[in-house]
């Protein structure tokens, strides 16, 4: 299949944009110890901003919310002023940019934390993975179950990073309800064994999210809010159960969040088809659709088959800064480097060539 679905513009939100790709949120692990953009993003981002919509990698809205070292925050007034010189950067080279809103929730550590607190989670349960801390790999601690207090203070948490994200010049935010994090462990039945309002019913588990998403369209409009689901994803220790409760769970939150107009629906896609047609019909606004392994000729395909309006890119976009021009011209692409993912400097972050110089 061409890539010709791809070249046609698109209205995202606030957003105009001239094509249907975009960054995908990645972490790297660069920043400085005090959660403040190293100094290097402004020039990692500004370098994609040809990939249109830019999503940042997952940024806390708090300390509790910190799950891997020298990850980026946006709740201090130092994070602000970091994050304003990186969006100054990408709107400078026609990009626009939503900061991925990202609490780890139990996949997290003490030593990772700026308070080395216990985690937080709907319930004090484990995820039993390892995680890699600045000693070294150690297994994830059993998480302190949050009150509802605590939920409301997490709300406000959120609220609070979406209105910094805005003074930084962000121009939305995307809530990772995904992969594993908080707001997944919310919604599975696994790592949610609360008996209260959150807890229980899908109705229940699905509850956090409805509530974080209303508060931050009502904080920063619903035109600059994204959010991201996982269905059926299984990182972190979640385990949602069948393939019918997975759907059900996922056709009854977002059929809910639809009510909500938010900008656009992100979905990490792992192989149920009709769940994502599906929630392709229930959506009023863009949707975008990511999915592990997609070789170079089928990046546009879900575009062209109508179950996505956009497709954002993860790894091609890491090792190719020009990589919109590389398709259009069906140029080679560089290779990803996998051990410079993770931390370090410029190596494998912000040296990758463009085609000007390779």
């Amino acid at each position: 299949m061409t890539l010709s679905a791809l070249w046609q513009p698109l209205t995202l939100g606030r957003l105009d944009l001239s094509h249907r790709l975009a960054l995908a949120p990645m972490t790297r692990s660069r920043s400085n110890p005090d959660g403040t953009p190293g100094d290097l993003a402004a020039e990692y981002y500004g370098q994609r901003a040809s990939l249109g919509l830019i999503i940042t990698e997952g940024t806390q809205p708090s300390a509790d919310g910190q799950g891997y070292a020298n990850t980026p925050g946006i709740y201090t007034p130092e994070h602000v002023e970091g994050w304003r010189s990186v969006t100054e950067a990408v709107h400078a080279r026609g990009g626009a940019m939503f900061i991925q809103l990202m609490h780890a929730g139990r996949m997290s550590h003490p030593d990772n934390t700026p308070h080395h607190r216990q985690p937080v989670a709907p319930s004090a349960i484990s995820a039993d993975q390892d995680i890699f801390t600045p000693t070294g790999p150690q297994k994830t601690p059993t998480p302190r179950e949050l009150s509802p207090e605590d939920i409301h203070a997490t709300v406000a948490d959120f609220r609070h990073a979406a209105a910094s994200a805005i003074a930084a010049g962000a121009d939305g935010v995307e809530i990772h309800g995904a992969n594993g994090y908080l707001l997944h462990q919310f919604l599975s039945p696994n790592a949610n064994h609360r008996t209260d309002a959150y807890g229980g019913s899908i109705e229940n588990r699905s509850r956090f999210v409805i509530e974080l998403a209303q508060a931050l369209a009502d904080e920063i409009g619903a035109d600059r809010v994204g959010i991201r689901l996982s269905p059926a994803m299984p990182l972190g220790g979640i385990n949602e159960g069948d393939t019918e409760s997975v759907r059900a769970q996922y056709r009854h939150l977002v059929g809910e969040l639809a009510t909500l107009n938010l900008a656009y629906l992100h979905l990490h896609h792992v192989g149920d088809d009709e769940l994502l047609r599906s929630l392709r019909d229930i959506w009023p606004t863009a949707v975008l659709v990511v999915r592990y392994g997609r070789n170079r000729e089928q990046i546009a395909d879900d575009v062209a088959a109508g179950l996505a309006d956009v497709a954002p890119l993860g790894r091609y976009a890491l090792a190719n800064p020009d990589i919109v021009e590389r398709l259009r011209s069906n140029a080679p692409l560089n290779e990803v480097d996998p051990s410079t993912l993770y931390g370090g400097g410029a190596a494998g972050y912000t040296d990758y060539p463009a085609l000007a110089h390779a």
